[in-house]
């Protein structure tokens, strides 16, 4: 098989405070396992639940204030920037 036949690669990048972005030719199916339309090639999906275009996004999130937690590297500190206990 040739880099020519190979499928597209599918990845999913989360967006900071926004959609998960779908691409390439990844099927997307509902709670029932049922295939949901897609008419295109990229897609972003709703994270904060109040798309009213659901799954996909529709830049509620922006309204509503939607935030997703910090990523792991800013949520820990090292050890040495630690309080002890008093």
């Amino acid at each position: 098989m040739s880099a020519e036949d190979s499928p597209a690669p599918v990845t999913i990048v989360a967006c900071p405070d926004g959609p998960l972005l779908v691409r390439g030719p990844a099927q997307i199916v509902d709670a029932e396992g049922k295939p949901v339309h897609r008419s295109r090639r990229t897609v972003a999906l709703c994270r904060c639940g109040v798309s009213t275009i659901k799954p996909y996004c529709d830049g509620t999130h922006k309204l509503v204030g939607f935030r997703t937690d910090p990523q792991p590297e800013q949520q820990s500190r090292p050890q040495s920037q630690l309080q002890p206990e008093a």
